[in-house]
């Protein structure tokens, strides 16, 4: 007798590591198309009040990655200020200051990242909900206005709703965007300082003021090609790293707080 024949499965082709997936291109689009928006948004003198407790969430996270480095480096805060409209400040004795000041677009462009790693995947997207809704809370420490804490209760149901819509799915573009607006903060920082005036200076300004031979503007170009890079570099770890297809990811997400 002879042996029947066994169908052998077949594996269906890999995409190559750097070559995205259709899923994969929607998320590039989007974080351009995110950037250009929130470049709008936060300029418009209406619109930009809509944001504030994303932008505080924003600013909070800039304020503590100098906090952090002025105590690594052997500082003492002496004040903190995060506001909106203002924009924030950290006021240290003693420490680094190239490295404290320095610390703030560098923490911001990796938290952003991060969090645009979360625009690829649906668990990793739900992890970091958690910090995100720690994270717009803990500002509200040092704001008394209304309206900024009703918005912030507004994009913290939405953090919760986006749990439900299509497996968490949503929760990806709510951290794509945040992801994106703390990726590119030398760009906001700078625009505050032009169109509005804000009174809390740019820390391209900082650099300025601390490396006179410098301007602002070439510090400005230098850190705005940094978080470029980050960002590049963040979204190939992104195409590199997570692959699977939407109904994979609602498989994997559903091991983690099923909805």
């Amino acid at each position: 007798m002879f042996p029947r024949d066994v169908p052998i499965a077949t594996q269906a082709p890999q995409t190559p590591p750097l070559t995205p997936t259709h899923d994969q291109i929607v998320v590039l689009y989007v974080t351009v198309v995110y950037a250009v928006v929130i470049f709008g948004i936060w300029n418009i003198p209406v619109a930009r009040t809509l944001i504030n407790p994303l932008k505080l969430f924003t600013i909070g996270w800039h304020e503590f990655c100098h906090i952090v480095a002025a105590i690594l480096t052997g500082g003492t805060i002496s004040s903190v200020t995060i506001d909106p409209n203002l924009g924030g400040a950290t006021i240290v004795e003693g420490g680094r200051p190239p490295i404290i000041l320095a610390a703030g677009y560098v923490g911001s462009s990796v938290f952003g990242g991060v969090f645009i790693l979360a625009g690829f995947d649906s668990l990793v997207a739900k992890i970091l909900s958690f910090v995100l809704g720690l994270g717009l809370v803990t500002p509200l420490v040092l704001v008394r206005d209304k309206l900024t804490i009703l918005l912030t209760l507004f994009y913290e149901g939405l953090l919760v709703g986006f749990w439900f819509i299509g497996h968490a799915q949503a929760l990806r573009w709510y951290c794509l965007f945040v992801g994106v607006m703390n990726m590119f903060y030398v760009i906001w920082d700078l625009t505050d300082d032009k169109f509005f005036r804000k009174a809390n200076d740019s820390d391209c300004t900082q650099f300025n003021l601390m490396f006179p031979r410098i301007s602002a503007h070439v510090w400005a170009c230098f850190w705005i090609m940094f978080q470029t890079g980050v960002c590049i570099s963040f979204l190939f770890l992104g195409i590199v790293s997570f692959k699977l297809s939407t109904g994979d990811m609602n498989t994997q997400a559903a091991v983690f707080l099923p909805t």
